[in-house]
Formats: structure tokens, C-alpha cells, sequence
């Protein structure tokens, strides 16, 4: 194997044919320093009605990838690559187009609600005006569609004319997940939607999220560090790591036998309660994920503690790792 090795077919998608298909997708933003690579050539395919988690530490590229989707990057930032929605290129769209595959193609539920939310604005309102821009995908009333949205995630309609400081967190992020509903969108994108709650609230809106998409037959891409909260929640799993996909399989399969170094630092880190072994001796992952500079070869080798020789010199690929799944180490060879 070298780096002139050509670079294999992405990984075989679920059967039919994709409702999100992402190729050789890049993003980089300029830097004082030089450019940085957010993501390096990702390939993730979705089917209508799946759910795939999307795992890895913070600064490996998800939340990037995530805006990459619907075009929500800061200004600056360069993109390459394919987003197909239905077989249409969400980065060739027009902002009309745009605009409306945002809401009725692809949705995105944020992380944190009172950075997202308006703050004097109603709740009620800000539904609203999701539903206002897009008439083509109105059931009846604006009002009464607002109602409907609020009681779906648990919230009394009553509550519609809330600010959003006179709500609890798990109020705000249930919130954000009806305006992502607005116009009954066929993708969501959960992107860290429980990090900032508690723990009873996480389990919460993780139930919330399994209801509605089984409900609605949602496709869905959820974004969090937690793989042991994808392997229970999702489908299917891909780890991401300097801005690439390490491993992708069934979730379930990942995360109780990891194929990737990292995956099963990932899996690891994650206490075993009532462990007295695991909680006088916790696992972790020194170090941090590379910054603008990438290592040579396999970006995880430095920190990898089964690397390999030949392992700062190889240009590692997603291969094969069992039935259905792949795996970016030499490991798997």
C-alpha cells in the first residue's frame, strides 16, 4: 500500500436509494496561520427513514460537517464536494431553493437553545414565522399548526407565548426540535441537541427524538460525543476523527466491538457504574486531536497505542472490517 493507491468506492448504502448521499466532502477555513482542514473527504450515505450517529471528540470536525449540509458555515469557509438531498446538490442551489430545503428537505436541531432561540421574541411566534416563509408546506392555521407542534414535544400550547428565559432547558431544546418540525422536514440533524442538559433531561429528549423519528419515519443524523447514547439511539455509527471517518458500521456492533484504536478509546472512556475497577483506574486518551497541521499518514498514530511502524507512511483508507463495516487502520488488513 502507498499514498498513489486509488482511493476506494464509499461504503454500500442501506437498500434503496439514498435520501442523503455526502461525497468527498471537504471544508476549510482560513486561518492567520494558513488554512485549516475542518473535514477531510467524507463520504456518509443516508436512507429515508435510518438513523445515523455521528461520533468523535470535540475539534474533529462534526459540527462542521453538520452546517457543511444546509450551507450554515461562517462566511470564508471553503466547500468541496457533494450534499445530494434527493438527488439534488445542496451546495449548487440557488437561495431560493435553498431556503426551502432547509426547512422542508433538511432541518438542523442546535445545541444550545438560548443561543439559537430568540430572546425577545415569543416561542409561539418564532414557530410561526418557519411556517409563514414556507406556505407551499402549510397544513391549515399558522396558530393552530404551532398548537400541534408545541403539545408533539410535550410542551401546553398555552406556552406558545413564552419568551424563551421563562422556559427550563429540556422547554428550550423541545422547542427547537418543533421549529425543526415546522415543515415537515424528510432529514433532521441533531447536532449535540443534549449536551447541555442534565441527565434525566438528556434521556428526556433522546426519547422525545426515537418517538418522532418512528412517528414520522425521519432520516436522521445525530451528532454527539457520547457513543454509548448513538449505539442505543441510531442504526448505524460513524466515528469521525481529524476531519475524517475512521469506522462506520452497525452501531450497536461498533460499540461493543470496535474495529478502530480510537473507536475503542471512545467506547472506554465511558464509566462502568459500580465498578470499583473502573473507578480507581479511568480510562482516557491523552493528548488532543491535531490541530491545522495533520500527521503524516494515519492522522491517530501519534496517539495510538498500538501503532505501527509502517503507520506514519501509510495513507489509510476505509477498509473492510467485517460485515458491513470498515475501518480506516491497518488493523483490519
Amino acid at each position: 500500500m502507498s499514498v498513489e493507491e486509488p482511493r476506494p468506492a464509499p461504503p454500500t448504502p442501506a437498500a434503496g436509494a439514498p435520501l442523503l448521499s455526502v461525497r468527498d466532502l471537504h471544508v476549510t477555513y482560513p486561518t492567520d496561520a494558513g488554512p485549516l482542514h475542518a473535514v477531510s473527504g467524507v463520504d456518509l450515505e443516508l436512507a429515508a427513514g435510518e438513523t445515523l450517529g455521528l461520533a468523535g471528540e470535540s475539534g474533529c470536525g462534526k459540527s462542521s460537517l453538520a452546517a457543511a449540509l444546509l450551507r450554515l458555515l461562517p462566511r470564508g469557509a471553503t466547500v468541496e464536494g457533494e450534499v445530494l438531498l434527493d438527488g439534488e446538490d445542496v451546495l449548487k442551489m440557488k437561495p431560493g431553493a435553498l431556503r426551502a430545503v432547509r426547512w422542508s428537505g433538511m432541518a438542523i436541531v442546535f445545541q444550545g437553545a438560548l443561543h439559537t432561540l430568540n430572546p425577545v421574541q415569543r416561542i409561539g411566534r418564532q414557530i410561526a414565522e418557519a411556517i409563514d416563509l414556507h406556505p407551499e408546506d402549510k397544513r391549515g392555521p399558522t396558530g393552530a399548526r404551532v398548537s400541534e407542534l408545541l403539545e408533539l414535544v410535550g410542551i401546553p400550547a398555552r406556552r406558545s407565548r413564552d419568551y424563551p428565559h421563562q422556559l427550563s432547558g429540556g422547554q428550550r431544546q423541545r422547542v427547537l426540535i418543533a421549529l425543526a418540525l415546522a415543515c415537515d422536514p424528510k432529514l433532521l440533524v441533531a447536532d449535540e441537541p443534549t449536551t447541555a442538559l442534565d441527565v434525566m433531561v438528556q434521556a428526556q429528549i433522546l426519547s422525545l427524538l426515537e418517538d418522532l423519528q418512528a412517528q414520522f419515519g425521519l432520516a436522521t443524523l445525530f451528532i454527539t460525543h457520547d457513543l454509548s447514547t448513538l449505539a442505543a439511539a441510531c442504526s448505524r455509527l460513524a466515528v469521525m476523527y481529524a476531519g475524517r471517518i475512521v469506522e462506520e458500521g452497525p452501531a450497536r456492533e461498533v460499540f461493543a466491538s470496535p474495529a478502530h484504536p480510537y473507536t475503542r478509546a471512545l467506547a472506554a472512556a465511558f464509566p462502568i457504574i459500580g465498578d470499583p475497577a473502573f473507578r480507581h483506574n479511568p480510562s482516557g486518551l491523552p493528548g488532543d486531536p491535531p490541530g491545522r497541521e495533520l500527521p503524516t499518514g494515519c492522522p491517530f498514530h501519534p496517539r495510538c497505542p498500538v501503532a505501527r511502524e509502517e503507520c506514519p507512511r501509510i495513507d489509510v483508507e476505509l477498509w473492510p472490517a467485517g460485515e458491513g463495516r470498515h475501518a480506516a487502520c491497518v488493523e483490519v488488513l
